[in-house]
């Protein structure tokens, strides 16, 4: 009798219902464990590209060298060289583009900014992206388990109540076999659910870094573009005052004369 049962005794004696949630059970793990594996190696890289973006970005001393950085750096899933980009791109534009557009925009400081959130939502957006499948999996698996083995202590007590024969024995062996769904489903849901709070939180850490990057982004920005305006007017006033002194010279022989 013993060698009589097991899984593959089970697997020989299941009927189409409790087939069917044995391939769901299969489907989950499987969909659970690809997005595991790609969203591990995912972050992975993500977090060194960020790094070492950041490391190169904090060694420029100017918003110029920032623009000339971006245009050789990729931004390809770079979620902090992608703001950086942005930034750059919309600082460029309103000056292109002047007063017109800053007056439909609110301002250079409000365009920025929006700019700056909608790129923050559009990265949150992706790296949320699967994590509903693990959470589903995580969390219905056991159910789905649970019924596999409900179906099939159900068949297994039938079975026994038409072949009479209701000793321990028989009892035992079909209704362990039945608790191999449950099982399953355990299997499947505990790997998703650790996986799921360990990317939550990988995720959480990820968006408070990227936020408080952007509003050191934004300070950058701003002040440079106040800083590099100041420059220019001030260079233009003494551009313009060494062209007024010969000026000023002449009126004042004049007047002595």
């Amino acid at each position: 009798m013993e060698e009589n049962l097991g899984f593959s005794h089970f697997l020989a004696q299941i009927d189409h219902v409790g087939m069917s949630v044995l391939i769901v059970l299969l489907s989950l793990s499987v969909a659970s464990w690809y997005l595991i594996i790609t969203k591990s190696v995912s972050n992975l890289m993500a977090t060194r590209r960020a790094n070492a973006f950041l490391k190169r970005f904090w060694e420029v001393d100017s918003l110029q060298e920032l623009k000339l950085e971006m245009k050789s750096t990729s931004t390809d899933n770079n979620a902090f060289a992608h703001l950086a980009k942005l930034a750059v791109d919309v600082t460029a534009d309103t000056h292109k583009h002047g007063l017109e557009k800053l007056a439909m925009a609110g301002g250079a400081s409000d365009f920025l900014t929006r700019t700056l959130r909608n790129g923050i939502d559009q990265e949150a957006t992706r790296i949320e992206s699967g994590l509903t499948i693990i959470a589903s999996a995580g969390s219905a698996a056991p159910y789905i388990g649970l019924f596999g083995t409900v179906w099939g202590i159900y068949h297994a007590l039938i079975q026994i109540g038409i072949s009479g024969q209701g000793t321990l024995d028989k009892v035992a062996g079909p209704v362990g076999e039945a608790l191999i769904m449950t099982a399953l489903g355990l299997a499947v849901a505990i790997p998703a659910v650790l996986a799921y709070n360990a990317f939550v939180r990988r995720n959480r850490l990820w968006m408070a870094k990227l936020d408080a990057f952007a509003h050191d982004l934004f300070t950058i920005v701003t002040v440079g573009n106040k800083v590099s305006d100041s420059i220019k007017t001030s260079a233009v006033e003494n551009h313009a005052s060494q062209l007024m002194s010969p000026v000023k010279t002449v009126s004042a022989l004049e007047g002595r004369q």
